[in-house]
Order: C-alpha cells, then structure tokens, then sequence
C-alpha cells in the first residue's frame, strides 16, 4: 500500500494528555507504529486506523488506575491492551501473553522500541505457560466470551487477586451466561464498571471479580 492509499489516523483526542500525562510521547510512537504496520502485519482490520485512538488506545487508557502490582494480559495480540497499560501505568509489573508467533514479535518490538521496562512478553496460551496463582490482577480485551475466558485467566490470579476484564457493551449479558464457570472458579463480587464518562466518547466496559477471596 502507497502512502497516498493508507488510511487516515484519527487525530489525537484531548482525552489522550489527560489520560497519559508526561508518557504521551510513549503512547504517540506505540499508535503511530500499530497505525502504520497493524493491518500488515494483521494486528488491527482494515477499519480500525481511523479510529485507532477512540477505539483502541484510549479505550484500553482509561483502565490503567486500576491496575496494581502485578498483571497478566491474556491475549495480548496487538498490545491492546497489555502495552498501553504498561505505557499508562510504569509502577505496574505487565506479562504480556500471546500464542501467536508473529505477534509476539510485535511485542517484543514494541516492548523493546519504547523501553518498556516494566513489561515482559510470554509466548503460549494462559493455560499452558505454568504461571498459575502468579499475579495480583489478570486483564484481557476482546479475547473470548466470558465462559470461555473465566477458565483461561482465573487459574494465573493469586488467592484473593483480581480480574479485570475490557468487555462490549453486552457484558451483563455475559455474566449471566458464565454462571457456572464464575461458580467453580469461585469468584465473587463479579460486577460491570463503566468508565471514561464525561472524558471519551466511547466509554470502557470492565468486568471486575475477586478471584478465590
């Protein structure tokens, strides 16, 4: 694709400053990268660029107050939104957990190109890597259904940790289907937070449970 083909990056948002104080500079060279290397390299569709920052960065932004620790990013993919918590939050330890070969190299890239040194890349599947009761909080984006993702990410939080999951707009729905996972896993006061009111024009979803506590 030419330059004159690519599509156009959305401008970046206000919210964007607000969100990544003095790291903006980190969070301008991570989006300019997956803006101009994502659909390539088949990280982010063809639709995504023009709205890269609404959509994905800032979306995945406006969690990092409530990270903590030590956390699991399940699915990484892209770094949506692994890498963009690790620029918000440089005081939070990030394991970054892919299986897929080509964006784990992305990863590394990324984690690497900004000097990330408070992320570390893991190439399996969460079930796979021997990591179980590790960390303090698990968080994950547009991985799987929540019945699907209860069994994949509540095995790698530590006894009373945390889930914190970025979800759709059917996320109640969601809870209500993932009843007897929630129950196995022994989770409890699973509930839905909304953020970024009043500051993004697409507000975030997240799932939130105490795990085993």
């Amino acid at each position: 694709m030419t330059e004159s083909e690519s599509p156009v990056v959305e401008q970046e948002p206000a919210a964007a400053l607000t969100l990544f104080g003095d790291r903006i500079d980190l969070a301008r060279a991570f989006t300019a990268s997956l803006a101009g290397q994502g659909e390539e390299r088949g990280l982010i569709g063809p639709l995504e660029v023009p709205r890269l920052w609404t959509r994905h960065i800032l979306n995945s932004a406006v969690a990092a107050p409530l990270f903590h620790g030590t956390v699991a990013d399940v699915g990484s993919g892209a770094g949506l939104p692994g890498i963009v918590l690790a620029i918000a939050c440089p005081d939070v330890q990030f394991t970054l957990i892919e299986p897929m070969e080509r964006r784990v190299a992305w990863l590394d890239e990324q984690v690497s190109a900004l000097g990330l040194s408070n992320a570390t890349v893991v190439r399996g599947r969460a079930e796979e890597v021997g990591l179980s009761a590790t960390f303090d909080m698990v968080t994950a984006r547009a991985v799987s259904a929540l019945r699907t993702l209860i069994p994949w990410t509540a095995p790698l939080v530590r006894n009373g940790g945390e889930l914190a999951l970025l979800k759709g707009v059917n996320a109640e729905n969601e809870i209500t289907a993932a009843q007897k996972p929630i129950r196995k896993f022994l989770l409890s006061d699973v509930r839905v937070e909304t953020l970024g009111e009043g500051l993004l024009t697409e507000t975030t979803r997240v799932l939130r449970a105490t795990v085993r506590g």
